[in-house]
């Protein structure tokens, strides 16, 4: 039995495709049509450099795209970063540079404060901006849907491991949060 939160992923929408995955607000997705959204944007992360064991942070609230975030990291063999939005500038700056990510996907209205901090986060390679219905400027960011229009649907990725890692950062009540990583399986 696979134990990768992708595999296990994969094998729902394999079973029953046509069923609702996901419902958030007025918004729902069938588990093949999250599959599509997800393969895109793990295309998209591939080709600007994530692959296996590389960190993906994910800045954003509860919405689809980030339950698609963490399906496109795990496909990839990447760890998804938690980062959570109300962290200070001062939080976000040690988190960026802990955590060591490739690629960061985050809500519109918190790109300004991933601009302020970015330099903190040498290896990142690239930021996706999540349309929250906010007004703020992205910078250096592309627009969510337009990285997945951009990119393939195909279900084509290297076998998996339940080895692989979800990366989850505590709360920092000691100080600042702290990554603990844990393994699929």
């Amino acid at each position: 039995m696979a134990l990768n939160f992708a595999d296990l992923f994969e094998h729902a929408v394999d079973a029953f495709g046509e069923r609702i995955a996901v419902t958030c607000g007025d918004t729902q997705v069938t588990y093949t049509e999250l599959d599509e959204r997800v393969n895109r944007l793990a295309h998209h992360l591939a080709r600007i450099g994530v692959g296996p064991g590389d960190h993906v942070g994910l800045y954003a609230r509860n919405s689809i795209p980030a339950v698609e975030t963490l399906l496109a990291a795990c496909k990839l063999r990447s760890g998804t970063v938690n980062i959570n939005y109300r962290y200070t500038e001062r939080e976000l700056a040690y988190m960026f540079s802990d955590s060591d990510m490739a690629a960061l996907v985050c809500d519109r209205e918190l790109a300004p404060r991933v601009e302020a901090v970015a330099k903190d986060a040498p290896g990142l390679r690239g930021t996706v901006i999540i349309d929250d219905g906010s007004e703020a400027a992205i910078g250096d960011g592309i627009e969510y849907e337009a990285a997945l229009a951009a990119a393939s649907p195909e279900r084509d990725f290297p076998p998996r491991s339940n080895d692989d890692l979800y990366i989850l950062y505590t709360g920092g009540t000691t100080g600042f949060p702290k990554g603990v990583m844990w393994r699929h399986e």
